[in-house]
């Protein structure tokens, strides 16, 4: 996600301070060590440095095809399975010392050995660069000819190629392809400057707690604090920490421009009428699915309002301001063993059928996962599906708390997304993209809390439950479409011709706090400052595609709960499709149109329903 949750902050925080001991809970459990089984990727170092070794002998050879992709269909095919074949092998490479990395960050060791495999990865990438170009210069009609003769073209790589055909409009030649990358670097500075002054160059506030405790607030230490139990605590550190970006705003405001500028850059030199086509071609999204998801998330307001005012009743608040949207609603106290949370997972992905229950019951037995924090790990949480021909690995830092559960749900989905694709498709087409891949992870987090609520006994419990799916709705739906609806009036703006300053983002950005949150949350103008903290948006374009994936999710959730084998089918053939198509047009054949309002008007729609159940608990 593009803030930082607590959760990362936490796992964060622990890395600054290696020497610390892991949690007692997760002592107890056994976590001296990875759990997951790396030997399955190679069964020692020696191995690895072997393939490495051979995958970087072979990398020259594919030259030998260059100029000779348009003699046959037999050469073209051959020239593909080679590439494929060597990036397939160079991706397992990859993946075991990055894993091995992860287990500790402060082991040089793995740290230089990963180095290797990037190295490795960068000269495959130069090695193959031609390729697409060349296939431009063979022609549309050829191609199909030779896609029409050759079976391994046919059902390997039939649609990479539509796909190299259909930016040929707006690809270069050679010459103008080879200035395009080489112009990567000095214009990706902006985001590195940005970085750079958030987490160096700004002399960040400490301040005084209630509790006597003093805390430096910068980007962890607000994560951490902003959900602060006492009041004045948590207004002393948004009003600290937002002051302190406005202090830097003008340079803020001219990294980001020169981002906006450089986005305006790409997309003429691509033929691109707006940097938001340039943006979207990539995955070949219509610009209707991003205009509509801001449309509706509008249109859907009223339901994040009445959240607010619910909250500050639930919280006894006399009012309710923008310091008051993070501490929880409720407090629950239970606490998950891992082995509850595999089996309360199996048991809330029941819906998606028997396949699906048998696979994650046998994946999650496996030693596939490193699930506890301790010192020296890699703090977050992710799924890594890049060894192909073995299986996922999953990294996790899970406390033993509901989020801890919900994470565990999360990550699994990702990872039963990639077993279900590779069984599916082949190794061209099994990959998906970021348009999809939060869908399935999400999903299972619907599931749980539909799950969780079942169980629940108490009032408590159900309001805890019934919290969590509101603030996902919140800061995945809500608030990560404000964030593109930044994006989009910042560079609709730029491309007009204005001229674009830190003012003016924070006027931008202060005109939509107020339209998402209401006339009745309070916000200071110092809060206007919060995009020079999102890094995301030196990713131009890319979180509207959390709002897409939770609205996707919860169509299909409700479809799933509410219906029968048909919904529940529907939706695993979306995960089962991997990268055989775009996006778009798998969700299509499952029944969802993303540049509809259908998907977008059934999550507020939920939201609504949600909402009125805890209202109900709350009467």
């Amino acid at each position: 996600m593009t803030e930082i949750t607590r959760r990362e902050a936490l796992t964060a925080a622990a890395l600054v301070t290696l020497a610390a001991a892991a949690p007692a809970w997760a002592q107890d459990a056994g976590t001296s060590a990875a759990m997951w089984d790396l030997t399955e990727i190679y069964p020692n170092e020696a191995a690895w440095d072997a393939a490495r070794k051979s995958a970087l002998a072979a990398v020259p050879g594919i030259a030998r095809y260059k100029g000779r992709l348009g003699e046959s269909a037999a050469t073209l095919a051959e020239a593909l399975v080679l590439q494929s074949d060597l990036g397939r092998t160079i991706a397992r490479i990859y993946v075991y010392t990055s894993l091995k990395a992860d287990e500790d960050v402060r082991a040089s060791t793995w740290q230089e050995k990963h180095a290797q495999s990037r190295d490795l990865y960068t000269a495959f990438g130069e090695a193959v660069s031609w390729i697409s170009p060349e296939l431009l210069t063979v022609g549309k009609d050829r191609i199909a000819g030779f896609v029409a003769a050759n079976a391994t073209l046919k059902s390997r790589f039939d649609f990479y190629l539509a796909d190299t055909l259909r930016q040929a409009p707006h690809t270069l030649s050679p010459e103008g392809e080879s200035l395009l990358a080489s112009v990567g670097s000095p214009l990706g500075a902006p985001g590195e400057i940005s970085g750079q002054l958030r987490s160096s160059d700004i002399p960040w506030p400490t301040i005084k707690l209630s509790t006597g405790k003093e805390v430096r607030l910068d980007s962890q230490g607000y994560t951490l604090n902003r959900d602060a139990p006492d009041r004045e605590d948590r207004k002393a550190v948004f009003d600290a920490f937002w002051t302190a970006h406005g202090k830097f705003r003008n340079s803020f405001g001219a990294t980001y421009t020169a981002k906006v500028k450089s986005d305006i850059f790409y997309a003429k030199a691509r033929r691109h009428p707006t940097s938001l086509a340039n943006a979207l071609s990539g995955s070949n999204i219509p610009e209707a699915v991003y205009r509509t998801l801001v449309a509706e998330a509008n249109k859907g307001l009223p339901q994040l309002h009445r959240y607010f005012e619910l909250r500050r009743r639930i919280l006894k608040l006399p009012d309710l301001h923008y310091y008051d949207i993070y501490p929880p609603l409720v407090s629950l106290d239970r606490t998950f063993t891992l082995d509850q949370m595999r089996t309360t997972t199996l048991e809330a992905v029941k819906p998606l059928g028997p396949d699906y229950q048998a696979r994650i019951a046998k994946a999650s037995a496996a030693k596939w996962m490193d699930p506890w924090p301790r010192p020296g790990k890699r703090p977050g949480a992710y799924m890594q599906p890049g060894a192909y021909d073995v299986h996922p690995f999953l990294l996790l830092n899970l406390s033993d708390k509901y989020d801890g559960l919900s994470t565990y749900a999360h990550e699994w989905g990702h990872a039963l997304h990639s077993l279900m694709s590779n069984a599916t498709q082949v190794y061209e087409k099994a990959d998906y993209p970021i348009f999809l891949a939060e869908i399935a992870s999400t999903l299972n987090e619907q599931l749980l809390v539909a799950h969780m609520l079942k169980q629940a006994r108490t009032r408590e419990e159900k309001l805890f439950y019934l919290g969590q799916q509101m603030e996902n709705y919140r800061g995945t739906f809500y608030r990560q479409t404000m964030f593109a609806e930044f994006e989009l009036v910042a560079h609709d703006k730029a491309e007009a011709g204005e001229g674009m300053s830190g003012e003016k983002f924070n006027a931008i950005y202060f005109d939509l706090l107020k339209r998402y949150h209401g006339p009745n949350l309070g916000l200071d103008p110092a809060y206007a400052n919060e995009w020079a903290f999102i890094p995301h948006f030196y990713n131009s374009f890319y979180v509207y595609q959390y709002a897409t994936c939770i609205a996707a999710a919860t169509f299909f959730a409700q479809a799933i709960l509410k219906g029968g084998a048909k919904e529940r089918d529907n939706y695993l053939s979306v995960i089962k499709a991997g990268g055989s198509d775009y996006p778009v047009e798998i969700l299509k054949r499952a029944g969802l149109d993303m540049a509809s309002p259908a998907p977008y008007r059934a999550l507020v729609a939920d939201f609504k329903s949600t909402l009125d159940q805890a209202e109900a608990l709350m009467a």
